[in-house]
């Protein structure tokens, strides 16, 4: 496999995360606006996309494949509880 190859599968890997976290920090900022978000969009967004690779990466330990129907619902449960604290849910 080539370097851009490798590239391409790893992207790819990592999209779902990237997508769900970009998704969370921009619903949570319409969802609550007045809420006292605790970190800013971006960090935010970093944090949930660092979750995401890892609930990604375990996932595919775990089950020795990618794109597990498991996986992608373990990553929204961990990237919703990751945006919930992030967001000072606790608070309300």
């Amino acid at each position: 496999m080539g370097f851009s190859a490798a590239l391409a599968h790893l992207l790819n890997f990592a999209a779902p995360a990237l997508v769900l976290a970009l998704g969370l920090a921009a619903a949570g900022r319409l969802v609550s606006p007045g809420a006292g978000h605790l970190t800013g969009w971006w960090v935010q967004v970093a944090i949930n996309f660092a979750v995401g690779c890892g609930v990604l990466l375990a996932g595919l330990v775990w089950f020795e494949r990618d794109g597990k129907l498991a996986t992608y619902a373990a990553l929204v449960l961990a990237c919703a509880a990751c945006q919930w604290v992030l967001a000072g849910g606790w608070r309300r």
